[in-house]
């Protein structure tokens, strides 16, 4: 690819290096701008945080990972490995510094831009790429007492004051099993979100990708080991040996970001927050998507199943995965729910997401002329892909930051 500048200024060429959401949402959303794009990914499209994830599309439920609960229950709730090194254990330590409201709260307000407009970006690319719309319905919350409720309410109230008000209803245990079939009377309370959606989040990227693919985009799978950027472009170097030239690169790698980014002014940490997925069958309906927070656990209706979603565990994101985790899932939620078969469980899976340390994600221009980011979104990868590939794509292409990724600049 030969980048050569537009009349108008902008970039004709991108090389976006990442084909999860995040990085197949900017490729399409640059593609709307005029821009031609090669997609590298070493994996291939869909296959990292965006397989196996809940699905939801939830702005209601955004919460960052850095609530000062998390310090109350310690490392043992976040799975953190007996032997820490020392970049993991450098970033723990933020992490801990910016787990308290203040820090909270700030995350929270610079993330509201991207819970304001990520349902009408999302419908943009489900629309553009000719897959299932996301589906709306509410998000339930189930708890084993009505104290265990307060937390979220208390969330709920939080987010409000940040700016943003969620409808929602508590629950007595007998609502809750209404709405919930497969709750078991241990649950007694329960909160109801509305105005929430919930999408088969491989099956969505894998459209995205196919789409921006038929929009003419190339699509590389070797890792991409150098990038080199100048005032003319950038230079983008293959494990093949094969360079690939353009006017931009975008870095939208997920838990692996800081690799290619840190040698060019990225100062913010991201690490892997794996988690772990299966689907088993059931023999009660789930008419929508169901949380457990107090074993943070959520469930998504999938195909003729339910797909189990949990864990929060800091480990390398290449390590495999740790079948004890599974079973972990299964023992907490099996006393919560029943006319689940688990012993029928399969697509086993486990991600990363990305995670920063203040709860905030890295979306824009880095030190290095001509050379993004986009990543560091936490568990709300999925929700917030689309609305920052759109407004990346803006910054790109007219070279003015919008007012919604201030606070996300990857150069704080």
């Amino acid at each position: 690819m030969v980048g050569i500048g537009r009349l108008d200024g902008g970039p004709r060429s991108a090389v976006v290096v990442g084909a999860g959401v995040v990085g197949l949402s900017t490729s399409w959303f640059l593609q709307e701008r005029g821009v031609l794009v090669t997609v590298v990914d070493r994996t291939g499209m869909a296959a990292g945080a965006a397989w196996g994830n809940a699905g939801w599309i939830a702005p209601g439920l955004a919460f960052p990972l850095n609530e000062p609960a998390v310090l109350r229950y310690g490392l043992r709730s976040l799975h953190v490995p007996a032997s820490i090194n020392p970049r993991l254990w450098s970033f723990l330590t933020r992490f801990a510094a910016n787990c308290r409201w203040s820090s909270w709260t700030r995350a929270v307000q610079a993330n509201l831009p991207l819970n304001d407009e990520c349902i009408e970006a999302f419908d943009v690319l489900t629309k553009g790429c000719a897959t299932a719309p996301a589906i709306e319905t509410p998000i339930t919350a189930g708890f084993e007492t009505p104290r265990g409720a307060q937390g979220l309410l208390r969330e709920l109230r939080r987010l409000a004051a940040a700016g943003q008000a969620v409808e929602h209803t508590e629950l007595t245990g007998d609502e809750l099993r209404e709405l919930v079939p497969l709750a078991s009377p241990a649950l007694t309370a329960g909160v109801r979100i509305d105005g929430q959606r919930y999408v088969d989040s491989g099956g969505f990227v894998q459209a995205l990708g196919r789409a921006v693919a038929a929009r003419g985009a190339t699509i590389h799978t070797p890792d991409v080991v150098d990038i080199q950027p100048d005032t003319g472009g950038v230079t983008v170097r293959l494990a093949t040996g094969q360079a690939l030239r353009a006017d931009v690169a975008v870095l939208a790698t997920g838990a692996w970001l800081s690799d290619l980014a840190r040698k060019w002014g990225l100062r913010v940490p991201v690490r892997a927050c794996r988690g772990y997925s299966f689907t088993v069958p059931v023999d009660k309906p789930l008419p929508g998507p169901f949380s457990l927070p107090g074993i943070r656990v959520a469930c998504t209706p999938y195909q003729d199943r339910l797909r189990v979603t949990g864990i929060v565990e800091f480990r390398d994101p290449d390590a495999p995965g740790i079948p004890a985790r599974l079973a972990a899932i299964t023992t907490s939620a099996r006393p919560l729910l029943e006319g689940v078969r688990w012993e029928e469980r399969r697509d086993v899976w486990v991600g990363s997401r990305p995670v920063t340390p203040d709860g905030r994600p890295l979306v824009g221009a880095l030190r290095a002329p001509n050379v993004y980011v986009a990543g560091g979104h936490g568990m709300w990868g999925l929700a917030h892909g689309p609305i920052t590939g759109r407004l990346l794509a803006e910054q790109i292409t007219t070279g003015k930051q919008p007012t919604a990724l201030r606070e996300l600049d990857p150069l704080r």
